[in-house]
């Protein structure tokens, strides 16, 4: 499976030929999860509609849920202003962290020690 030439010019990799990809829940907008991918795992998205990411542990291709049910769908993906970091909209069904949360962010502020976390200069 081969990416859009002109979507793939439009990408910046690492050295090892790698984007990041940040997965948001299109219902929530909550963050769930950051997982890598490469030319091949981004055109198989687009194509599936399927979250597929590339394991840099394992070197091979994974598609989210296949082993754990925890299926992410993908209704939008847009690249960011640099073109490194790939976001997918995503439909979560399950946990989408491999630790049984539904984010991978489901941790306590890390807030500075300042009252308003929200707070703005």
């Amino acid at each position: 499976m081969a990416l859009d030439p002109a979507l793939a010019a439009q990408l910046k990799r690492n050295a090892d030929g790698l984007f990041s990809a940040v997965a948001q829940e299109r219902s929530t907008g909550i963050v769930l999860m950051v997982a890598w991918m490469d030319d091949e795992a981004l055109a198989r998205t687009l194509a599936t509609r399927r979250a597929t990411y590339y394991s840099r542990s394992r070197q091979e291709y994974w598609v989210k849920g296949d082993t754990s049910g925890h299926i992410q769908y993908v209704h939008d993906a847009r690249l960011d202003c640099d073109g490194d970091t790939v976001l997918l909209v995503v439909d979560q069904v399950g946990a989408a962290c491999h630790t049984g949360n539904h984010s991978c962010f489901d941790t306590e502020s890390l807030s500075f020690g300042v009252p308003d976390a929200d707070a703005r200069d």
